[in-house]
């Protein structure tokens, strides 16, 4: 039994780097922004994953970002890391951070049946920040 245990272990390891782990159990980032520009919840229906993400923007820029949510390992990971890669990123046009940077900057070999997880976060961001761009031009 003993060996099976360390088999199950070694598995979610190779899964699960240190780095995501490690943002999993202490995310960065957790909470609410009190002066939130942009407030936007990502729901995944078939793991009943939810992030919300919060904005603060100064100079069309990205000031402080929050993010709190209910999830699995990855999706909170996820959340985490992404508060961290987009902190000062301009938001005037285009993408702030690809699928592929945040999925690398994980270092996990995320499966494509998780891969919804590992992105939800990048979505609530995205259509976020679609929201209130578009409330910027209609000014």
């Amino acid at each position: 039994m003993d060996n099976e245990n360390e088999n199950v272990a070694d598995r979610q390891q190779r899964v699960y780097s240190d780095v995501l782990l490690d943002h999993f159990r202490n995310p960065r980032n957790y909470g609410r922004l009190p002066s939130a520009d942009i407030v936007y919840e990502e729901f995944n229906p078939l793991c009943g994953d939810r992030i919300r993400i919060e904005l603060e923007i100064s100079d069309n820029r990205i000031a402080a970002a929050r993010f709190v949510g209910d999830g699995c390992a990855i999706s909170i990971a996820a959340a985490s890391m992404l508060t961290e890669l987009i902190v000062g990123a301009e938001i005037a046009q285009g993408e702030v951070v690809s699928s592929e940077q945040l999925l690398s900057s994980l270092k996990s070999d995320i499966k494509p049946s998780r891969m919804q997880c590992a992105l939800l976060p990048l979505e609530a961001l995205r259509s976020g920040l679609e929201i209130y761009r578009h409330a910027q031009t209609s000014r």
